[in-house]
């Protein structure tokens, strides 16, 4: 959904914008959506895949895809993040396991423990490998959207709603709250945490996630499969990045959305990034769209 109260970064007209342009103009960020009621494919890796039933989303035309990023050094130098295309809402798929982790981490912090070992179990495959069934079953120990939505309140995420019954994959949400899930996880804490070091239910945004659960995420986020390594991390350093993709074929028009947001290293300074696409003609396309859009949306950012 859009913001229109969120500022958004002057472009300087530099080689930098011009190539965003081709990457953005081509990809119809402004396409119709058509509703549908049908089977999903939710894919947690390029060989692993589950359907699920649909309900109440939508569909980008044929030919038509869109793709938005979403740009935030942690430098101190911007307080916002730099947004390029439309900021309106996209299907998760799978980087949503980023966030039913936290949300899981959450819960165990408030009963004042960590993670037990069967937790820790669904956690480390759903992020390394991308698992589906364990992403299932953390879903479900979360209670499902509503647990979600109430730990992403806490988490300062205003834009994500998730996905009804067991449909994750379906969550909405936008490239500006993947940045504030990611700055929860990645940004350096400012307080307002307890005295024993856990996030009471008050605490919100960067301060919500205690520092053993931050650190719990960046090394699962730090250590994915190497078939996963693509996406964001093609606009920064070739080792460092913290990564969570994901993607989805819609089995009613046969077209995929491909997303990927983390914390990627550039000119030696960490910067998070974001970018959502749906409506492309295949993965392979998509994951081409997502990281052309990083690289030119990290040096646009890089050069105003």
């Amino acid at each position: 959904m859009p913001n229109s109260s969120r500022s958004r970064q002057r472009r300087p007209k530099t080689g930098a914008l011009l190539a965003l342009a081709a990457v953005l103009l081509p990809a119809g960020a402004l396409s119709a959506a058509v509703p549908a009621q049908a089977a999903q494919t939710q894919s947690g890796t390029q060989t692993q895949s589950q359907s699920q039933s649909q309900s109440q989303s939508q569909e980008p035309r044929a030919g038509a895809p869109r793709v938005t990023a979403a740009v935030l050094p942690l430098d101190g130098s911007r307080q916002r993040p730099a947004v390029y295309g439309d900021d309106t809402a996209y299907d998760t798929a799978s980087i949503i396991k980023v966030d039913i982790l936290a949300a899981a981490l959450l819960r165990a912090q408030d009963a004042g423990r960590t993670l037990t070992a069967q937790e820790r179990a669904y956690a480390e495959p759903m992020i390394r490998q991308s698992d589906n069934a364990s992403a299932n079953a953390l879903w479900r120990q979360i209670g499902e959207a509503p647990g979600l939505d109430a730990a992403n309140r806490r988490l300062g995420l205003t834009e994500t709603r998730g996905g009804s019954g067991p449909r994750w994959g379906l969550t909405r949400t936008t490239a500006s709250d993947q940045i504030r899930l990611l700055r929860a996880v990645f940004a350096p804490e400012s307080g307002g945490t307890t005295s024993d070091g856990t996030a009471g239910s008050g605490t919100t945004g960067s301060d919500a996630l205690n520092a053993a659960s931050r650190a719990y995420i960046r090394t699962l986020m730090n250590g994915i499969a190497d078939d996963q390594d693509w996406g964001v991390s093609a606009a920064g350093s070739p080792a460092g990045a913290a990564l969570k993709n994901g993607w989805l074929q819609r089995s009613t028009s046969g077209l995929w959305d491909v997303n990927s947001v983390g914390r990627i290293t550039v000119g030696g300074r960490p910067c998070l990034v974001a970018v959502l696409s749906d409506g492309n003609a295949s993965m392979s396309e998509g994951v081409s769209l997502v990281e052309r859009t990083a690289r030119a949306a990290v040096s646009s950012t890089a050069a105003h």
